[in-house]
């Protein structure tokens, strides 16, 4: 079976891509495809890696599993999502490492789906928006506290994925900047879900339509029905035109109030988040969406 995870990361899309997923439930069924509610296994899932602890399960923990996520079906291709998979926000940071915890439960989800074939899905975020947001969702006292003794300048999203591929080398790996999702969303939802590119889809425009003031939206639809893009770079520059007019700006920026995240560091963290991203675009073995 193909099971297709989108693991994360943290405070990127919050389940809004899966919502715009599950609404293609008929679609999926079409194409041998389950995308079951996240009540199905987020927790099940969680509490086996957990009890294993990195030990080898029984010879029928897979089949439990996917009976209990799947009600006895078997379909090809199996997609879940769980932005919390690697960890908890107040846990990004374990022992002073960004993503710590990516490698045991990785290896954890292999060790349960073993004769399976996984494909694992992560949104990135510049650190200059993910950290505020990260520890205001974190249970830490203090940003001093949250970081573990990390330092800002060290954080490298490259090296999780390096962690990850080297814990999975035979998963695939797709990974996009949570930057450009108003862009990319419908190719995400088709990507995720092993769909073709002229597979017809609910939800395309779900977050574009979350960040964009009401008559904005109109005035995009109508555009797009009377000027259908013909390929996906056209599409991708009508969107950012409309979103240059029409964007909610609260919708679109956000926040800083961290104590020593100034404007210098919040500079220097994106260059460095820039120069990460050209890097992880060229990483053998990693499908980069990019704009």
């Amino acid at each position: 079976m193909q099971i297709a995870f989108h693991i994360g990361a943290n405070c990127t899309d919050d389940d809004r891509l899966l919502k715009s997923i599950l609404k293609n439930a008929d679609v999926l069924n079409d194409h041998d495809i389950k995308a079951p509610g996240p009540g199905k296994y987020r927790r099940l899932i969680r509490e086996t890696i957990q009890n294993l602890n990195g030990a080898d399960p029984a010879l029928n923990t897979r089949q439990i599993l996917l009976d209990a996520i799947l009600d006895d079906e078997a379909p090809r291709r199996l997609v879940m999502a769980n932005s919390n998979f690697i960890c908890i926000p107040n846990r990004v940071f374990d022992h002073g490492v960004f993503y710590e915890q990516a490698v045991f439960k990785v290896r954890g989800l292999q060790q349960i789906f073993p004769e399976d074939k996984i494909s694992l899905f992560m949104g990135i975020r510049n650190p200059a928006t993910f950290l505020p947001v990260a520890f205001a969702n974190s249970k830490a006292d203090t940003f001093e506290t949250f970081m573990q003794g990390m330092r800002l300048r060290d954080i490298r999203w490259s090296e999780v994925i390096t962690r990850i591929q080297q814990t999975a080398p035979e998963a695939t790996l797709t990974v996009w900047c949570n930057e450009d999702t108003p862009l990319i969303w419908a190719d995400l939802i088709r990507t995720i879900c092993g769909l073709s590119a002229t597979t017809k889809i609910t939800g395309g425009f779900d977050l574009l339509a979350s960040i964009m003031a009401p008559e904005g939206m109109n005035r995009f639809l109508n555009y797009m029905r009377a000027h259908p893009p013909q390929t996906v770079q056209q599409k991708q520059r009508i969107i950012s035109a409309f979103l240059d007019k029409y964007a909610i700006e609260d919708k679109i920026e956000d926040t800083v109030d961290v104590p020593g995240l100034d404007d210098a560091m919040l500079q220097e963290l994106t260059q460095i988040y820039e120069q990460d991203v050209h890097l992880i675009s060229q990483t053998p073995k990693v499908r980069f969406m990019a704009v």
